[in-house]
């Protein structure tokens, strides 16, 4: 079941800096939500909510939002228009292809004074003898009505025809007789399938899910304790996606009416199956092994992970070593960051380098080619030779113990 968490509209609201808080537009889109809550109480200067393509039962908290303009509920659950008096600034409201067949729900958005465009094409009561002149005689606010311009000639031919909306009543009652004997047969189906034991069978087209729900949660609670999964053998494995995919064939060829119902009986089927993909697959996930920096023995390794081109030279005349790094050219320069110390130097564009001197950092300077992007660091040898600690490609740590205290020099930026 999806949820609306405050997790999940941080990682929608990047284009606000990840601030929930002062966010004026949020899309929720094909999220799998079944259920519309927080948003009233995280998100009150939203202005523009999309939330089409979910599971959506039922229009609640959103009555807090005064300053929303455009609700998009196309494609979701719902059975009736309510709990939107409270969005005084509501002007656009798209319910296209939902469930509601109360067409005289519609009344309660007379409140929204400022609603100037409905949607409500696709829905059992767009098909409504006089639909059209029912919403326009009853929302007199309204300039668009399913994508169309009211003219004013028309709305003058609703009103005149408004007395003659009893027919509407009972095309609206028919409709509700109808749905509640689909909901009765439908949980009496469900009942007779869980009774028969086949809620968790994948050739049952209703109800398993129910005990799908109850038999996961027992299989979490069993192996709580096991890290890994118990390995499957292969002629098993395939014998079970066999099945798994005979089951799903007949699934999605068995015949069903489209109800809010039948929507959810789908999405249940979809998540078992992504369970059952999960657990034949064995897969699990890949932990990076921690990065060896230094060995057993002291001596550092060399990791060159950006892939950069360098050379490492010795200045016999002057007594150093060179290095120059082929840094990005257009590379901030303060994004890079130099760290000398007596037995390597480390440069954090990602990478350490090996020296083959031991040199003195409090002498060493940094400098940038403006042209190129080279990076040349110049660092005095102290003389004494470091053995056992050459390389010829960068490095990423190493610190080896020679008794001393290792310093770290601060460098100061300069261009060429």
């Amino acid at each position: 079941m999806g949820r609306i968490t405050e997790d999940l509209i941080r990682r929608n609201a990047e284009h606000n800096d990840c601030i929930i808080f002062s966010l004026e537009e949020l899309s929720l889109h094909q999220q799998e939500i079944e259920r519309l809550e927080h948003i009233d109480k995280w998100c009150r200067d939203l202005k523009i909510l999309y939330l089409q393509n979910n599971f959506i039962g039922k229009i609640e908290n959103v009555s807090k939002l005064k300053k929303l303009e455009y609700l998009n509920l196309a494609l979701n659950n719902i059975e009736k228009i309510e709990n939107l008096e409270g969005c005084e600034g509501l002007t656009k409201l798209d319910l296209t292809v939902n469930f509601i067949g109360e067409l005289s729900s519609v009344k309660t958005l007379q409140h929204n004074i400022h609603l100037k465009e409905l949607f409500l094409m696709g829905n059992p009561c767009a098909d409504f003898d006089g639909y059209r002149d029912f919403v326009v005689a009853t929302l007199q606010q309204l300039k668009w009505l399913d994508g169309k311009e009211i003219e004013r000639s028309e709305r003058i031919q609703a009103l005149q025809n408004f007395p003659a909306v009893q027919q509407i009543r009972e095309q609206e009652k028919a409709y509700c007789l109808t749905r509640a004997k689909d909901k009765e047969a439908t949980q009496r189906k469900l009942q007779e399938e869980e009774n028969e034991g086949k809620g968790s069978r994948h050739t049952d087209s209703d109800g398993r899910w129910f005990t799908d729900i109850s038999t996961t949660l027992l299989s979490s609670e069993e192996n709580k304790d096991h890290i890994q999964a118990p390995e499957i053998p292969e002629g098993e494995c395939k014998k079970k996606k066999s099945d798994s995919s005979e089951d799903d064939l007949e699934f999605w060829n068995k015949p069903s009416l489209h109800t809010p119902e039948s929507r959810l009986e789908t999405l249940r089927h979809m998540e078992k199956q992504r369970k059952d993909q999960e657990k034949l697959s064995g897969k699990k996930k890949k932990v990076k092994p921690p990065r060896v920096l230094i060995t057993e023995d002291g001596r550092a390794l060399n990791v060159n992970e950006p892939k950069l081109d360098f050379s490492l030279k010795d200045d016999e005349k002057r007594n150093q070593i060179v290095l120059d790094l082929a840094v990005y050219r257009y590379m901030d320069t303060s994004l890079i960051d130099v760290d000398v110390q007596p037995t390597y130097v480390r440069v954090t564009v990602k990478g350490k380098l090996v020296l083959p001197a031991e040199v003195k950092p409090d002498s060493s300077s940094a400098q940038r080619s403006q042209t190129t992007g080279h990076l040349v660091v110049c660092m005095p040898k102290v003389g004494e030779l470091v053995t056992g600690c050459q390389g010829t490609s960068p490095s990423v740590k190493s610190t080896p113990d020679r008794g001393r205290a290792q310093t770290r020099q601060s460098y100061s930026s300069r261009f060429q």
